[in-house]
């Protein structure tokens, strides 16, 4: 049977992420979401329940992530679950945690200290690996996949 392990969030960051590398070099950023949940007891009376969760970006992503995502900005991520298991320096009690390796990444919002013109979608979408990333169903043609909108009215689908 096949497996299916496939996450989708869209959520604030609960922290300025940080960028740090690998003795390899590799370029690595842990984030942390929050998904604000609204619903309606059983009484009528409305509620809010918010969901953490940690995001580890790797690669070029984790380097975008670490220069544009900031506290409180909000992110679109796909990824997968992934359970980490490590033994506490403390206790010496075995520990795990479950967490999401982003695989694309899209800043949403506004951009910060932008002119004039229309807020929206900050247009920028991160790829996974040497996969060009995908802007409006078109390919971005760059091979790291970084893409931002042209504004081209041409591109306007009205």
């Amino acid at each position: 049977m096949a497996s299916v392990n496939k996450v989708i969030l869209v959520g604030n960051c609960t922290r300025d992420p940080e960028v740090r590398y690998t003795p390899k070099g590799t370029a690595v950023t842990d984030l942390g979401l929050a998904m604000n949940r609204y619903y309606s007891s059983d009484g009528g009376e409305k509620r809010e329940e918010t969901t953490f969760v940690d995001v580890t970006l790797w690669g070029r992503q984790a380097e975008v992530a670490a220069e544009y995502l900031k506290k409180g900005r909000p992110v679109y991520i796909e990824g997968r679950l992934q359970m980490d298991s490590w033994e506490d320096k403390n206790s010496g009690q075995k520990r795990s945690k479950l967490k999401v390796v982003g695989e694309q990444m899209q800043l949403l919002g506004s951009r910060e200290g932008g002119g004039g013109g229309g807020g929206g979608d900050a247009g920028f979408q991160q790829g996974s690996g040497n996969a060009p990333a995908q802007q409006g169903g078109q390919e971005s043609g760059g091979n790291d996949g970084a893409q931002f909108a042209s504004g081209d009215d041409d591109d306007i689908p009205f």
